[in-house]
Formats: structure tokens, sequence, C-alpha cells
């Protein structure tokens, strides 16, 4: 047993791509096809297509219809079409037990025909189902064709089931292919099951493995949901939910998530949106983590001591302030008479506090500042002048034939 059916409890693994009726699902298409066959069969209508694309189902519905009929059906199973029409006749009369006394067609088909109503006095039938069938040459078509003109009565003495891609109608509809068109009884079409069928599907194979649909969590089912938004088939659909599962069990997870549905269709090289849903759930969980961080703080500040301090004393400066402080007013809301006030209500935090000045005072302080600002530029430009002055004047005395500094300077004032 798979170790990730002991970790999830399972009696069989849900999700392998193998014909087993008992997993089959019962429902829609498949449901309705398996009853047209069978039907088809009950009556001796003969020739019956069904076509459908890559892992549709074909196979297992062929296994169902096989189950529905254990005893009165001579089986024989054909996994793909012979080469000719020749080596059809050849393989049908083996399988019937016959011992052909030439390889002719028309010996072959005469001992073929015997066999067949034998069965059919026996109250048996003959069904022949043909895997694989788009791979058919028009030679093995038109012995099929032959075949099916084998009646005894009203009755055709051999059922034939075609199963095959959608190419076999390409073939089928061709001009050349019309009188083998005609003799069908019943052809059929499995296509894609849509999103809703595909969540059903899910949750009946993990019901049958002995499993429960929360074995899937709801972000898992979201992402399945949009892997398969257009449409999925059966082999396609089992194959990532096997993956995932394995997925689930290798970082011991007790549910499937959406983030184990990802990694199954990278591993499988799908191409789905279910990128921007993890995305979109990552953003969410931020979001969510952010608002609880935020809602913690405000429930901390509102039961830190210093907030309940800072608000009774803003409302304190509030209610004090005149509620307009016209040029009149201002000095003497700002007087040192009510700077003890304002002391008071930052020393509280710990804060200590200067005086307040008055409008006048800060003005001065202002001019004075702007004063100092002002008179940096000339006084750096004249200390300039006087440097550049200085060391022209020695490097002038250098140069030229005075026996000093003193001797040089009094020579620049002699002209």
């Amino acid at each position: 047993m798979h170790m990730y059916t002991q970790h999830f409890r399972l009696n069989k693994l849900p999700f392998e791509n193998v014909p087993d009726p008992q997993f089959f699902y019962n429902q829609g298409d498949h449901a309705r096809i398996r009853q047209q066959i069978s039907g088809s069969l009950e009556s001796g209508r003969g020739l019956i297509v069904v076509t459908g694309p890559i892992g549709s189902g074909k196979t297992t519905l062929s296994q169902m219809i096989k189950a529905d009929f254990p005893e009165s059906i001579k089986l024989i199973w054909m996994a793909e079409p012979p080469a000719n029409s020749n080596d059809l006749y050849l393989f049908l009369a083996q399988e019937l037990e016959l011992n052909p006394s030439s390889s002719e067609k028309t010996f072959v088909m005469r001992d073929i025909r015997n066999a067949l109503l034998k069965t059919e006095n026996e109250g048996k039938k003959c069904l022949v189902i043909i895997d694989e069938s788009h791979l058919m040459s028009d030679d093995v078509l038109n012995g099929i064709r032959l075949l099916n003109n084998l009646e005894e009565g009203s009755k055709k003495l051999i059922q034939l089931l075609l199963l095959g891609q959608e190419e076999l109608m390409e073939k089928i509809n061709r001009p050349a292919m019309e009188p083998f068109k005609q003799r069908i009884a019943a052809l059929e079409t499995l296509g894609k099951m849509n999103v809703d069928v595909v969540g059903k599907y899910i949750d009946h194979r993990i019901k049958v493995a002995g499993g429960s649909t929360e074995l899937i969590s709801d972000t898992g089912w979201e992402a399945l949901s949009i892997a398969f938004h257009a449409g999925g088939t059966p082999r396609t659909i089992n194959s990532l939910c096997d993956r995932s599962f394995n997925i689930a069990y290798e970082r011991n997870k007790s549910v499937v998530d959406a983030h184990d549905v990802y990694e199954a269709t990278q591993r499988l090289g799908l191409r789905t949106d279910v990128f921007h849903y993890i995305i979109s759930l990552k953003s969410k969980e931020r979001d969510k983590q952010e608002e609880l961080s935020a809602t913690q703080g405000m429930a901390v500040q509102q039961q830190s001591p210093l907030s309940g301090t800072v608000q009774q004393h803003q409302t304190i400066l509030k209610e004090s302030a005149p509620p307009f402080l016209t040029p009149t007013n201002k000095r003497a809301y700002l007087t040192e008479d009510r700077a003890p006030e304002l002391a008071l209500s930052a020393d509280s935090f710990g804060i200590k506090t200067k005086p307040a000045l008055s409008y006048e005072d800060l003005a001065e302080n202002i001019k004075e500042k702007y004063a100092q600002k002002n008179l940096k530029g000339p006084v750096i430009l004249l200390v300039s002048s006087v440097s550049l002055f200085i060391v022209s004047f020695l490097f002038y005395c250098h140069t030229s034939d005075y026996k000093g500094y003193v001797d040089c300077f009094f020579s620049l004032f002699a002209f």
C-alpha cells in the first residue's frame, strides 16, 4: 500500500489511472453512454462508435460494459486495431477457438459466421471491443463493415464497439466511408467534464477509497476548480489529485491545500491560473496580518497609562486655549503666566521645557539669527581677499631682487 494511503487513512489509492470499474463515475456523459451501449447490445443493433479526447475514460467505460454482461457476453478485446482486415478475421477466428481450413477471407468469414450462430443459439452474444480505433486503416474499417453485415433475421450476430480519439470521426466523415457510416447503430462522444462535474468526480473517488471531502481544504477545492475551469478529463484529474495528495504527504499535512495543488501543477507541467490564486491568498493573508497587528497596537495604546496621560493633557490644553488666537491675545496666551501650565504638561512625560517666550522676543531672536546668517557671506569674501593678497605679495617679493620683505613692501608704493 502506498504511504500516503496510510497517512490519510484511505483503503486504497483513489486516483490511479487504471480502468477500475469500482471507481467508475456513473454520472453525466459516462452514465448516459453506458446506458446507450447496454441498450444497443441487448437489442443486437450491431456497430457502436465512441470517441473522445485522450484520457476521457473510454477504456474504463468499456470495462463497465463488460461488467454489465458477465454471463451473456463472449468478449473479444483488442488493445489496438490490426494491420489489415485479413489479420482482423484471423484474430477473431482464433478467439472463437476456430481452426480455419484456409486463410482466404471467404472461408474464414464462413467459419466465423458459423461460430457466431452457435453462440447465438446458446443465448449469448459476441462483443468485440477495439481500442485506439482512430489508428485503423481504411481496409480494417471495411473489414468491420463486412462483419457488421453478419445477421440472422433482424439481429446482428456480432456486436462491435469501437473506441477512439476525435480523429476517428474525421476518417468516418469522409465521402469514401459513407457505407461504413450508414451502418453505425450508435455514435457517442465523451467530452471533458465541466468544473461542477470535476468536483463531484473527485469527491466520488475519495469516498470510494474510504476518505471524505474534508481531506481537501477549502483553498484546495478552490485551486482544483481554477485548474479545471475549462473542463478536464478523468486522466488529467486523477494525475493532478494523486500528485497533490503525495505532496501534502511529503509535507506531513493532514489535508491538501492550494499550495499542494499548485506544486502538483508545476511538477506535471500543467498551465493553469492557480499561481494567480496563490498570489491573491498571500495578499489576503498579509492584509489580515496587518489588520491584526493594527488592532493589537490600538488595544495596547488604549491600555497604556502613558496614552491616557497624553489624552488627558491634550484635553486640558484644548479646553484652556482660546478658541481663536487674535494678534491681541497671542502674547497673553504665550507669556510666562501660562508657561508653568505648559511646562507641567511636558514634564509629566519626563521632558524638561523652558519658559515660553513672548512673540517680541521670538521675533528679536529670529532677526539676530538672520543678521548673523547675512554677515557670513561678506566676512568669508573679505578673509579670502586678504589671504589672496598676502600670498600674491609673498610670491612677488620672492621672485624680485629685493633684499627683504620691507624693501619689497615700500617699493610697491614708491611710485
